[in-house]
């Protein structure tokens, strides 16, 4: 009997048990260390992917593993410029090599299921890569039971989560970045991380459909969110985060099962 869901918590021999069972399954949340404005922490990615992972955790029957806390580099239309204070960036091929080192530890583990939840949007083609490498290799050694889904958390936001969040409507996903969806859900799993009379309130940003290197950073605005939290409330946290809980839930048990 699992006394923690969170693997770092556990001891190696209950851990062991666990991965006995030939049923095993293991979440692991990936984020980065990257600024998310005045109002939250940098830490933000790992932190929501972690905690939407242990939601969902109790469901499945899984274990946490601890969160991947850094991330490709940020880039100016999707989280405001890796040029940010506090922004720590992976280069792509580290990112690929420790999901693929990670992934194929917890095959040699005995795990065969293995759910890979994205926090940072520029990390998802790198993951990709990573599992794929690792199942690839897991499979050519003879694991051949060996699977991974990977997935980022905000694409299972539905169209009438969106409109309870958005009364006024939804500004689109381009500028969401340190927007109302990051902080309610800060709010609701981490307030005492969260100082909302720090928020800033401006318009979405205007991107263009293209990026220009070396970054400028007059291109996006300064308080690095690519629109105001205003509007941002536990509340509002509380419905993102049964939405993305329990669509999760439903996906990871139709391709693994429960």
């Amino acid at each position: 009997m699992l006394t923690t869901r969170q693997l770092e918590d556990l001891d190696a021999h209950s851990y062991q048990d666990y991965t006995s069972t030939g049923h095993g399954l293991v979440l692991l949340p990936t984020g980065a260390t990257e600024q998310h404005g005045p109002h939250m922490p940098l830490g933000v990615d790992a932190m929501l992917a972690r905690a939407v992972a242990t939601a969902a955790a109790e469901d499945l029957d899984a274990l946490v593993a601890p969160a991947l806390s850094y991330g490709y580099k940020s880039q100016p239309r999707s989280g405001g410029g890796n040029h940010r204070p506090g922004t720590t960036s992976l280069s792509a091929q580290t990112l690929i090599l420790q999901v693929r080192d990670v992934a194929l530890e917890f095959f040699r583990h005995g795990i065969r299921r293995l759910v890979v939840i994205n926090g940072h949007f520029e990390n998802y083609q790198f993951l990709y890569e990573g599992a794929d490498l690792a199942v690839r290799e897991a499979r050519a050694a003879g694991l051949d039971d060996s699977r991974v889904v990977l997935l980022s958390y905000w694409d299972f936001v539905d169209d009438r989560t969106l409109e309870a969040v958005f009364p006024e409507g939804f500004h689109g996903w381009d500028v969401e970045h340190g927007g109302v969806l990051e902080t309610s859900l800060m709010l609701r799993l981490h307030p005492e991380k969260v100082d909302m009379s720090r928020a800033p309130s401006h318009p979405p940003a205007q991107l263009t459909p293209y990026d220009v290197l070396p970054e400028d950073p007059a291109r996006t605005p300064s308080s690095g969110c690519l629109s105001s939290p205003a509007g941002a409330t536990a509340e509002r946290g509380e419905l993102l985060l049964n939405a993305v809980r329990d669509g999760i839930v439903r996906a990871v048990s139709s391709e693994f099962g429960k």
